[in-house]
């Protein structure tokens, strides 16, 4: 689907788009951001690489465009960087709106399978298919053969579980304060009951990082930061610890650094002093 342009604006030599286009597997318009680098906005016919980052609960596309200090980094590197939203906006099911960390804001990057969040809560599809696809069509200069991803907190969780579950779709992955172990945590359990049943155990299972390591085959790399000034680790909603004692458990440990960054939270504050960690990873596969 075509793209509407909402605003463009100059960031570190590129520029930064807000966009939004009509989306099929959500049913309804969903906003983003694209940043451009400098390197896409010639005419040299040059194609770049493409990282996506997911936003964590009650975010949008603009939290991470506007607070993350992604561009720095990316425009230094020549790769573009792609915002989506957390969830479908505007369906009008009941309930949708009444807590931050299930529905509106809260999509946890999977397809709904139970009523009435079926009708539109796709997010897996529309970060995996739909809006890649959509992209790719309109903007000529982003490179569909290399696509990297990361995340923050839900958005980590989202980064993790999309790499794991379609191997060689992206070529690098990474994520700041993952839910990483969603099927043992309040806020994974709530939203796998809503959006699956909790008779649907197998389902909640393919959705979460740490089983998922388990059954991946060949190397495996990824960088997670995530603070120990984090409350939501320290109520353990994030449990990166049973992550890597699955990869560890399953010899996929090797090439996963979880770095523990004293003092630092959850916020953006904690996102923007390792955001250039984090584009340096993705630029190792993406601009090998």
């Amino acid at each position: 689907m075509a793209f509407t342009t909402k605003a463009t604006i100059a960031s570190f030599g590129g520029k930064l788009l807000k966009l939004s286009h009509q989306a099929k597997s959500t049913n309804c318009e969903m906003g983003l951001n694209l940043y451009l680098p400098p390197q896409a906005a010639s005419d040299s016919g040059k194609k770049v690489p493409v990282l996506f980052y997911l936003a964590g609960l009650t975010c949008t596309g603009d939290n991470g465009a506007e607070k993350g200090f992604f561009q720095h980094g990316a425009s230094q590197k020549g790769m573009a960087v792609v915002y989506p939203d957390t969830s479908p906006r505007g369906l009008n099911i009941e309930g949708e709106d009444e807590a931050y960390d299930f529905g509106s804001g809260a999509g946890f990057y999977v397809n709904a399978t139970k009523e009435p969040y079926s009708k539109g809560y796709n997010m897996y599809t529309y970060i995996t298919e739909e809006l890649p696809n959509a992209l790719f069509s309109s903007f000529k200069q982003l490179d569909s053969s290399r696509m990297g991803i990361t995340g923050h907190s839900m958005g980590g969780h989202g980064a993790l579980t999309l790499f794991l579950k379609n191997p060689g779709m992206y070529k690098s992955v990474s994520a700041f304060a993952p839910i990483a172990n969603p099927i043992n945590c309040p806020w994974g359990q709530k939203a796998f009951k809503g959006y699956f049943g909790e008779d649907q155990q197998q389902k909640w299972k393919e959705h979460d990082a740490s089983e998922l390591v388990k059954q991946w085959k060949g190397p495996l790399d990824i960088l997670i930061d995530v603070g120990t000034g984090d409350n939501f680790y320290k109520q353990g909603q994030l449990l990166p610890e049973n992550f890597m004692k699955a990869a560890k458990e399953s010899g996929n440990d090797n090439d996963i650094k979880l770095r523990m960054q004293p003092d630092y939270d959850h916020s953006y504050y904690f996102i923007s002093s390792f955001a250039e960690d984090h584009i340096a990873h993705a630029a190792k596969y993406l601009l090998a």
